[in-house]
């Protein structure tokens, strides 16, 4: 029974059909914005620190753009650091980005009552369970006008869009289709990233 096959062998592999997009050698397939030294690869990660100042790497590599998707990855975050997961947007040469969501990675200590796990602005978690200085597993699962953000398998935001939602200004906030961005927020803030891969769902 074919069908039988494929249950079993994707169960059996819970990374089956996900496409790693960061190679953790180099930022092949991905495209910095406003300062790209804010972005740099050591060791394997991806190290987020916007000096000297604000930045956004998108994902350029495919043309198709991404409309429901699993997003996975793991994140270390410095104390009194800020960054963040964009899904839904686009490239932009400058700012904050305008298209989509913004998925928070935050630690306790920064200013931002907004912490990891937030999807910034729409649901947002006022403290992070996971410490400074501790990789942990970071999940966006997205279907339709539907998203469940998960931290290390915990559900931190379960959301979806309300019927005849209009797009607001200068956010839109809006389920559409785009690509990924990781944003390095300022100076002070140092964010690591690593094993960041995605699978397109139906």
């Amino acid at each position: 029974d074919i069908l039988a096959e494929h249950y079993a062998s994707s169960h059996a592999n819970p990374e089956a059909g996900f496409k790693t997009i960061f190679n953790g050698k180099n930022l092949d397939g991905w495209r910095a914005s406003e300062n790209e030294t804010s972005f740099s690869v050591q060791e394997g990660n991806l190290v987020v620190n916007a000096n000297p100042g604000r930045c956004h790497l998108f994902y350029t590599a495919e043309k198709e753009p991404f409309v429901n998707f699993e997003f996975r990855g793991e994140v270390l975050v410095f104390p009194h650091s800020n960054s963040g997961i964009y899904f839904h947007t686009e490239f932009q040469d400058s700012g904050w980005p305008k298209m989509g969501f913004e998925a928070q990675v935050c630690s306790n200590q920064y200013h931002d009552p907004k912490k990891t796990g937030s999807l910034y602005g729409v649901v947002n978690v006022d403290h992070s369970e996971i410490p400074d200085d501790t990789w942990f597993d970071y999940n966006i699962h997205v279907e339709g006008k539907h998203v469940v953000i998960k931290i290390n398998d915990k559900v931190t935001v379960d959301y979806t869009e309300p019927a005849g939602y209009e797009a607001g200004a200068p956010f839109t906030r809006k389920f559409d289709k785009g690509t990924f961005a990781i944003q390095a927020h300022d100076p002070d803030s140092t964010v690591l990233f690593r094993n960041l891969r995605v699978k397109r769902l139906k």
